[in-house]
């Protein structure tokens, strides 16, 4: 569908800057966004690049196993059947950590590798398990402390207080989890009862 959609929308921009506007303000409008794009991600590329660099420290010193046993009875909670599985709960606390500390670029490849260790324990390899399907939502609708690779969007596009936004989205992903695990939870519930 998206496939579709932005083409239809860049070539009718381009066909209306042509036949109705001023092809001087169509042009510098394309180079200008250019350029923007080019210094949005070179931005996110430094920011991506030092968390990644952080997160490969902490998980070779005792940072994320003091870590992992601090939240261990809330990864108990969310995923009951990995209490024995030591190697993937600490891939998923490495994630939901990353996923806190609002390391959105950083926590991807941390999620991959725990859904990757998720998926050789599944039973059934063409369906989700519960912890599969609370590790997604998690990494959807996660808790975060600092969003920072929001605040680096919003420096890299000359924001007067690019941090002013944290309490809104302390409020927006708190609830966003509350109700995300909760939905899961009773999904899960559901699913044992037709089972």
């Amino acid at each position: 569908m998206l496939n579709m959609l932005w083409p239809t929308f860049i070539i009718g921009s381009i066909f209306y800057g042509i036949f109705c506007g001023d092809l001087n303000k169509l042009n510098t409008s394309i180079m200008s966004g250019a350029q923007d794009a080019i210094t949005t991600c070179l931005t996110l590329l430094g920011s991506m690049c030092l968390w990644s660099g952080v997160m490969s420290i902490a998980e070779k010193t005792k940072f994320i196993n003091n870590i992992s046993k601090i939240i261990s009875p809330i990864v108990n909670f969310l995923f009951p059947e990995l209490k024995e599985n030591k190697k993937i709960k600490k891939e998923i606390s490495m994630n939901m950590v990353a996923n806190i500390l609002g390391l959105g670029n950083s926590a991807t490849p941390l999620g991959l590798k725990a859904m990757d260790s998720l998926q050789k324990i599944n039973k059934n390899k063409k369906e989700l398990s519960d912890s599969m399907a609370m590790l997604i939502l998690l990494n959807t609708a996660s808790l975060q402390l600092i969003p920072t690779t929001v605040i680096a969007i919003r420096s890299s596009l000359g924001s007067q207080n690019p941090t002013n936004i944290i309490v809104p989205v302390w409020i927006a992903t708190l609830v966003a989890a509350i109700v995300g695990v909760t939905s899961v939870k009773l999904f899960i519930k559901l699913g044992r009862k037709k089972k």
